[in-house]
């Protein structure tokens, strides 16, 4: 891909909708891998 790309390592816990009770642990690994990896990205683009 041209581009970033991390994801979580579950699924959309939707019986957890609503009720307080997600952990939103993974999602935040995911956003600071993608940052870490952003600054190691050649700078110009993709080739």
């Amino acid at each position: 891909l041209p581009f970033i790309r991390t994801s979580v390592d579950h699924g959309t816990a939707l019986d957890l909708a609503g009720q307080g009770r997600a952990d939103a642990g993974s999602l935040l690994e995911a956003v600071i891998q993608a940052e870490r990896m952003a600054g190691n990205a050649p700078l110009g683009g993709p080739p």
